[in-house]
C-alpha cells in the first residue's frame, strides 16, 4: 500500500505539473506517449507477440498524433471534433455493454485490435483539448466515483455486480459512487463554483443525469479492461507502475469518461 500510495502522489503531481507548466505541444507529447505505452499494453492483451504490440502501441500514438495537430477545444462548426467523439459514446454506451453481458468470450484479434483506438484515440484528444479546469473536474469525478465504489463496497458489499469479471466490483459499490458523484456534481455547479454559470433552473435535472451517466460510464471502462484482461489471462495490463500494475490500469475509467464528458461539458456551456 504504501508503494501504491507513492506511486499514485508522483503521478498526481507530475500529471498536474504537465497540465500546468507545459506548452500545448508538450503536454500533447506527453498524452502522446502515454497512449503509446497503453497501447502497447493493449497489444499485448490482444496477444499481439512483444514486437507487434510495440508497433501497435506506435501506430495508435501517431494516429493521435496525427488529429491532435489540427485538434482544438470543440465547437459548433466542428463536425470532425463532435464525430469522434460521438463514435467514443456510442461504442461505450452501446457496444461495450453488449461486449460485457457477452462475458468471456475472447473476441477476434482484429476486432479487439480496433477497440483499443476507439478507447485510447478520443479519450486523449478530449484531455488535450478540454480547458484544464474542465479536465480536472472530469478526473475529480472519475476519482470521487471509484473512491467511493470501493469504500462502499468494502463496507456495504454484498451482491456481486460481475463476479466472472470482476468478483470485488458490487452493486453497492455502484449505489455509493452513484451517491458520492451526484454530490459532487451538485457542489461544481453550484453558484460561484465551476459550472454555476452553466445549470439553471430545469437544466438541473438534465446536468444531475448526465453525471449519473459518466459515473456508470466510467464503471463500464473498469469493468470493460478488467474483462478484457480476463480474457488475456492476465491480472494486470502491464507492470510499469509500481504497486498498480499497468498505464492502461490507471486510465481505464478515464478513457471511457473523457469523450462523453467533453460533449457534455460543451453542450452545457452553449445553452
Amino acid at each position: 500500500m504504501l508503494v501504491r500510495a507513492l506511486t499514485a502522489g508522483a503521478l498526481l503531481a507530475a500529471f498536474l505539473a504537465a497540465l500546468f507548466l507545459l506548452e500545448r505541444t508538450w503536454f500533447a507529447a506527453l498524452l502522446g506517449l502515454v497512449i503509446a505505452a497503453a497501447g502497447h499494453e493493449w497489444g499485448k492483451l490482444a496477444r499481439m507477440s512483444t514486437a507487434t504490440s510495440l508497433l501497435y502501441g506506435t501506430a495508435t500514438a501517431a494516429l493521435y498524433a496525427a488529429l491532435a495537430w489540427t485538434w482544438h477545444p470543440l465547437s459548433a462548426g466542428d463536425a470532425p471534433e463532435a464525430a469522434t467523439y460521438i463514435l467514443a459514446a456510442l461504442f461505450w454506451l452501446l457496444i461495450v455493454p453488449y461486449w460485457l453481458k457477452r462475458g468471456l468470450q475472447q473476441p477476434p484479434p482484429a476486432l479487439l485490435a480496433l477497440a483499443g483506438v476507439v478507447v485510447l484515440v478520443p479519450a486523449g484528444l478530449a484531455a488535450l483539448t478540454l480547458p484544464a479546469e474542465r479536465l480536472l473536474l472530469v478526473l475529480g469525478l472519475v476519482w470521487i466515483a471509484d473512491t467511493a465504489a470501493y469504500l462502499a463496497g468494502r463496507a456495504f458489499g454484498r451482491h456481486r455486480l460481475a463476479p466472472r469479471i470482476s468478483p470485488g466490483k458490487t452493486w453497492e459499490g455502484v449505489a455509493g459512487a452513484a451517491g458520492a458523484t451526484l454530490i459532487y456534481a451538485i457542489i461544481c455547479a453550484l453558484p460561484g463554483a465551476p459550472l454555476g454559470a452553466y445549470v439553471r433552473g430545469a437544466g438541473w435535472a438534465a446536468y444531475l443525469a448526465v453525471a449519473t451517466m459518466l459515473c456508470a460510464v466510467s464503471i463500464a471502462g473498469d469493468l470493460f479492461e478488467s474483462a478484457v484482461k480476463r480474457q488475456a489471462g492476465a491480472k494486470d495490463s502491464g507492470a510499469l507502475l509500481p504497486g498498480h500494475g499497468g498505464v492502461l490500469d490507471r486510465i481505464d475509467s478515464i478513457t471511457s469518461t473523457l469523450p462523453i464528458a467533453a460533449l457534455s461539458l460543451h453542450w452545457f456551456a452553449s445553452k
